[in-house]
């Protein structure tokens, strides 16, 4: 009998049948159901809850138009596991109970990819200002919140200052908070660009030159042409 609370190898995984609905990827199944309407998804997500709760384990589950987005790993271990493929085949079989079809190619998880040439010298000032936390001994943070993407930090020894970088983030927050998250990232080894847009935006950098800015809504108005 599989230990439920093992954590499973990418070949197991995908060996499993009644897993055509799924595919896995960074430590999680993932799978979208098209159903075509807000009311079939709402229907749906109603199934999958009771499944969970019966289950006593419980997906991530995104209700949009027209599709319901769910993915699977067992938090408790780091990892996918029998729990979890258990779930899935349930939620497939619900699935094709309500007629739903699954897509299964159109799944994706967007990662964004730092290169640095120390991880451990700049992730605590991401980890504050994106208000994110450690992923285990992964060279990663993550959004505890599971809405936003993740940042991974590339291993790159000549990846400093400005010439390197061709993007930054931008953190939107609450314009309550926003003082308090600029500073806890200076606390955390941030240094302070510019303060030139507040309170629209301060623009940060961590230890190696990469910037990132801290917006509120304030100060952001969209064109006067609405384009």
């Amino acid at each position: 009998m599989t230990d439920p609370k093992q954590v499973l190898r990418y070949p197991d995984i995908i060996g499993e049948a009644g897993l055509d609905d799924w595919r896995f990827f960074l430590g999680r199944l993932h799978a979208r159901f098209r159903t075509g309407s807000f009311v079939k998804g709402l229907e749906l997500v109603t199934r999958v809850t009771e499944a969970a709760e019966a289950a006593n384990h419980h997906p991530d589950v995104v209700l949009t138009y027209p599709q319901v987005d769910v993915d699977l790993t067992s938090h408790d271990v780091g990892g996918v596991t029998s729990r979890d493929l258990d779930l899935a085949r349930r939620i497939s079989a619900i699935a094709a109970e309500l007629g739903v079809e699954a897509a299964p190619r159109e799944v994706s998880t967007l990662e964004l990819a730092l290169d640095v040439p120390d991880a451990d010298e700049v992730k605590p000032f991401w980890r504050t200002v994106l208000g994110y936390v450690d992923h285990g001994d992964w060279p990663e943070v993550i959004d505890k919140g599971g809405r936003n993407s993740t940042l991974w930090f590339q291993d790159a020894p000549g990846a400093t200052g400005e010439v390197q970088q061709r993007f930054h983030l931008d953190i939107v927050v609450p314009r309550e908070v926003a003082e308090e998250r600029v500073q806890a990232a200076l606390d955390a080894g941030g240094t302070l660009v510019s303060t030139d847009a507040v309170p629209a935006y301060w623009i940060l950098a961590d230890a190696h030159g990469n910037k990132v800015c801290v917006c509120t809504a304030d100060g952001r108005q969209p064109p006067e042409d609405g384009s």
